[in-house]
């Protein structure tokens, strides 16, 4: 925990992640129903930027990569919804830049709209096997959630108005600033990665698996009581 040069907004946090990272789909979660049950939907809302693991490391998406963390993760918010990749291995998303996009084209909405698909994305994918690389399927997930307008949003993705927000975030996640998903900012100027968390890899990554130090769930009340 550290100042970084992230500008937040009262009332806000701002989140770098990746929509397939495990670890993201756990912090997302746990603000969801943290916040719910501390009575702050209203006032605390979540501002998703990307971490794009596949323009950082330069290819795409690793499912075995995946394989190995859900089953050390997935016991710790069986809620969140998770399986491991129930379709064909050609559909599994080798790039979520289109998904990113639509995350930041619904800001053009509201954050509360962003905040929902969001949410919804990560949670086809984990739980059911979504091809959220596809521009059909997106559309289709976001047609689910509440208030959001989805030829809107449809019309935002056709004409690229969100396109520069994600490589944006891609230039912001090569730096210092930003070093993992989840990276979390809070408006007091502090910053947090992957919270309450600590794990190790046993063996080398996607070979091995992760080993969970310390787990700390609770953390989440403190970071939203901030925010707000």
């Amino acid at each position: 925990m550290s100042s970084q040069p992230v500008s937040v907004a009262a009332g806000t946090i701002v989140i770098y992640s990746d929509l397939i990272c495990p670890f993201s789909h756990i912090a997302v979660h746990r603000l969801f129903e943290t916040r719910e049950r501390l009575g702050l939907v209203d006032q605390v809302r979540l501002d998703h930027h990307a971490f794009p693991i596949e323009l950082l490391n330069g290819g795409p998406g690793t499912r075995h990569g995946s394989d190995s963390e859900i089953p050390a993760l997935g016991h710790l918010e069986p809620e969140a919804g998770w399986q491991l990749w129930q379709g064909p291995d050609y559909h599994y998303p080798n790039t979520v830049l289109l998904a990113f996009e639509a995350v930041h084209a619904a800001k053009e909405q509201g954050l509360a709209q962003s905040e929902e698909l969001d949410r919804a994305l990560r949670h086809a994918f984990w739980a059911n096997s979504a091809t959220i690389q596809i521009h059909a399927t997106i559309l289709e997930i976001a047609a689910t959630v509440d208030g959001l307008d989805v030829e809107g949003l449809a019309a935002s993705l056709a004409a690229g108005s969100a396109r520069n927000a994600v490589f944006a975030d891609y230039e912001m996640a090569k730096t210092d600033a930003v070093s993992m998903s989840p990276h979390l900012f809070l408006p007091d100027g502090t910053n947090h990665t992957n919270p309450g968390l600590e794990v190790h890899w046993q063996g080398d990554w996607a070979k091995g698996f992760p080993v969970v130090d310390k787990d700390d769930p609770l953390v989440y009340e403190d970071l939203l009581r901030i925010a707000s």
